[in-house]
């Protein structure tokens, strides 16, 4: 990396996941040639905790958050606030989630995804870590569970791979939530994806991954990786009408506003 690469961050990927086992160093390696100079891994089961933690723990760029994933909620005990709070006391644990609703393809367990969300908003609440959510195919039921629990005790919020309808997203913005652009938003196709982004404020925008899923073009049906995250955030500033080092540089702000966490530890390690 020069000292010329624009940074940017993937605040959203799964490192853990077998997809990298063979090569995960090369991979971080590889973001960190391309300019993504932070990256927040996702655990989204308990199970996985240990394996997610020490990736964090072996890369100063990867720092990690952990949720239930609504897909997988019905599958194992519900956690509770004090597990979420305890584990969240990891110094490189930067988030809560991600936790959300996905009635795409679970629909059958909406009831045990509502309560699982519930939880989360605590924790995130209890913490002050921000909420990262997924949302697919549950948009009224996403507005009226994150607009509830926010006015019982507020949280931060980032609505990671945003690629729902605008009316969820302007409940979102109107929460003070951020939406972060995936793969999706660089895809051809997603035109109304795009306006719904050029529609809210530059300070409430990510840029991630969900590597290794959903490569932007041009790898789009190949596995994904974090250094790809250049490839979304090009499209970002173009949706924006900025140059890339400006746009850049507004969801490098972004993201320190919301997760903090992560700038006090690097901030810890460069005293």
């Amino acid at each position: 990396m020069t000292s010329q690469t624009v940074q940017i961050t993937d605040s959203h990927c799964h490192l853990d996941f077998p997809d990298f086992d063979d090569e995960r160093d090369a991979v971080i390696a590889r973001a960190i040639e391309a300019g993504v100079g932070r990256m927040v891994t996702i655990c989204t089961k308990l199970p996985s905790l240990p394996k997610v933690q020490a990736i964090s723990e072996a890369h100063p760029e990867v720092f990690h958050a952990f949720g239930v994933h609504p897909m997988s909620a019905a599958e194992h005990e519900p956690v509770t606030v004090d597990q979420l709070v305890g584990i969240a006391k990891h110094p490189k644990l930067v988030g809560i989630g991600e936790s959300g609703l996905d009635y795409h393809y679970t629909a059958e367990s909406a009831g045990v995804q509502q309560a699982s969300l519930r939880v989360h908003c605590a924790a995130a609440a209890e913490t002050g870590l921000p909420l990262i959510i997924h949302a697919r195919a549950a948009d009224d039921d996403m507005a009226r569970i994150l607009a509830e629990e926010h006015a019982n005790a507020p949280f931060s919020c980032v609505m990671h791979c945003f690629s729902s309808g605008a009316d969820l997203a302007r409940s979102a913005l109107d929460l003070g939530f951020y939406l972060s652009m995936s793969g999706i938003a660089a895809f051809p196709k997603s035109q109304e994806l795009r306006d719904i982004f050029a529609a809210a404020p530059l300070d409430r925008i990510l840029v991630e991954t969900d590597s290794p899923y959903l490569a932007p073009p041009p790898h789009r049906g190949k596995r994904n990786e974090p250094a790809y995250t250049a490839h979304t955030a090009r499209v970002g500033a173009e949706v924006f009408g900025l140059s890339y080092p400006d746009f850049a540089a507004a969801t490098q702000a972004n993201f320190d506003r919301l997760f903090q966490k992560a700038v006090q530890w690097q901030e810890a390690q460069a005293a």
